[in-house]
C-alpha cells in the first residue's frame, strides 16, 4: 500500500480526535484505502439462525431490507413482507440473548442486536449497515428521514460515524472525501456506517418520482443550511453501476456533493467499460454486490476459499471497498482486509 504524507497522516489524526477515537488507535489504513466482503442478506433466517451469528462470521457488511409500514407506523425488516418482519433479529437486552429467543423483530430490535454485539466485541469492525428502504421513505406516515435519523440515533447512539464526522470544516460531503477525511479503520473500530440505497420497488413504481438516494440527500443539503448537520445519521448512496461520475444522472446539481457512497454490480465494475481508478483517486466508497457473478463466475455459496480470496483480490484492484455475495461460512475470507487499488 502506498505511503501516506505528513500531512495526510496529521489530517487522520484530527479526524480521529474529533469523532472521540483513542489517537493511538488511529494508525493504519483508512476506510477509503481498503477492501472487506460483506453478507448479501445477512439478516435473512436461510443465511444465519441469528444476526449475531453473521458479525461473528465476520461479515463487515450488514445489510437489511426494512419497509416504511405507513399502518402501524413501524420499521418493518423483510424481503418482501411490507407490512410484517421476517429476519433474524431478536429482542435482547444483553449480549448474552443475541442467540436466542423470538425473530422476527422490527428494525430497533436488528439495530439493537448489532449495538450489543459490538459491545461484545468492542475492537471489531466498522460494519457498514446498508439499509435498502424497499419502497422508500413515508412521511406522510412519519417515517422520512428525519424519523430515520431520529431512530437510529435512539439505537445505535455514539456507535454510529456520521456525516458531520467525515465532513469537518469541508463545505459539503464531495470536498472532505477527495480531502481523504475518512478516518482509519483502527480508529472506528466498534463504529458503524450507514448506507442507504433506493429500493427495488421504488425503482420499479412509474408513479414514485422522489427516490430514497435524492430524498435523503435533500435532506443532507437542508440540515447543512440550517446548522442541524450533525443529526444526519446516514450517507445515501449512488445506486448502480455508471461510466463517468455516476451522480451527474441527478438534474439539480447541489444535490451531487452530498454523495460520496456508491453501490453496484460488481460484474459492471470489473468489466473494464467504467474507470474505477476515478473513485480510489477521490476516496469514494464503493460497495460491489454479486461478486461471485464476476466472469469467470464462481459459486455464490460455497466456493474454494481460494477462489474466493481471488475475487477479493480482484475487485480490490477494481476499487471496490466492500464486496457482497453469499459466502457465510468463508470466515478467513469474511475477516480478510485487502489493499484497494
Amino acid at each position: 500500500m502506498r505511503a501516506r504524507p505528513a500531512a495526510t497522516a496529521a489530517a487522520t489524526l484530527l479526524t480521529a480526535l474529533a469523532v472521540g477515537v483513542d489517537p493511538a488507535a488511529a494508525a493504519g489504513p483508512r476506510l477509503s484505502e481498503v477492501t472487506t466482503v460483506g453478507v448479501h442478506n445477512g439478516y435473512s433466517k436461510s443465511a444465519y439462525t441469528y444476526l449475531a451469528q453473521g458479525l461473528d462470521a465476520g461479515t463487515t457488511l450488514l445489510e437489511l431490507d426494512v419497509w416504511a409500514d405507513p399502518f402501524s407506523r413501524r420499521w418493518r425488516v423483510s424481503h418482501d413482507k411490507p407490512l410484517g418482519n421476517d429476519n433474524n433479529c431478536v429482542k435482547a437486552s444483553s449480549p448474552a440473548q443475541l442467540y436466542t429467543g423470538d425473530r422476527n423483530q422490527d428494525l430497533a430490535s436488528c439495530l439493537d442486536d448489532l449495538r450489543l454485539w459490538l459491545d461484545a466485541h468492542p475492537t471489531a469492525g466498522p460494519i457498514t449497515v446498508k439499509v435498502e428502504l424497499k419502497k422508500g421513505f413515508d412521511n406522510r406516515a412519519g417515517l422520512g428521514p428525519d424519523e430515520f435519523d431520529a431512530y437510529v440515533r435512539r439505537h445505535l447512539g455514539s456507535r454510529v460515524f456520521r456525516p458531520a464526522d467525515l465532513l469537518g470544516g469541508h463545505p459539503h460531503l464531495d470536498a472532505a472525501a477527495r480531502a481523504g477525511a475518512w478516518p482509519s479503520r483502527a480508529a472506528l473500530a466498534g463504529r458503524v456506517v450507514v448506507e442507504l440505497i433506493p429500493g427495488t420497488l421504488e425503482e420499479r413504481n412509474p408513479n414514485d418520482t422522489l427516490w430514497t438516494d435524492v430524498e435523503y440527500a435533500s435532506h443532507l443539503r437542508a440540515l447543512h443550511a440550517a446548522g442541524r448537520f450533525g443529526e444526519a445519521q446516514a450517507f445515501p448512496a449512488v445506486h448502480r453501476a455508471a461510466p463517468g461520475d455516476p451522480r451527474t444522472r441527478y438534474a439539480d446539481a447541489g444535490l451531487r456533493p452530498w454523495f460520496v457512497v456508491f453501490d453496484g454490480d460488481a460484474g459492471a465494475y470489473a468489466s473494464g467499460g467504467i474507470d474505477t481508478s476515478w473513485y480510489v483517486r477521490n476516496h469514494y466508497l464503493v460497495v460491489m454486490t454479486d461478486a461471485h457473478a464476476v466472469a469467470p463466475a464462481i459459486s455464490a455459496t460455497d466456493p474454494t476459499e481460494q477462489q474466493a480470496r481471488e475475487r477479493l483480490r480482484l475487485l480490490a484492484g477494481r476499487g471496490a471497498s466492500v464486496i457482497t455475495s453469499d459466502w457465510r461460512a468463508l470466515r478467513g475470507v469474511l475477516t480478510a482486509v485487502e489493499a484497494r487499488r
